[in-house]
């Protein structure tokens, strides 16, 4: 049996904060990006990464 150390309850999200609601889409904001940490490859509209990956793609 396999037994992992117990992870850390991840904090709710902050409306306004977070995300934002766009008629029937959740939103996240730059801030959340942030605090997550990286790029998750999906064109977010918040992405702080978006644009340096733009250029390093075009090198």
């Amino acid at each position: 049996m396999s037994s992992s150390p117990p992870q850390p309850e991840p904090a709710p999200l902050v409306e306004g904060v977070d995300y934002y609601m766009d008629g029937p889409y959740l939103v996240f904001t730059e801030t959340y990006h942030l605090k997550r940490g990286y790029c998750c490859q999906s064109g977010c509209r918040h992405c702080p990464w978006r644009e340096t990956e733009a250029l390093e793609d075009e090198m």
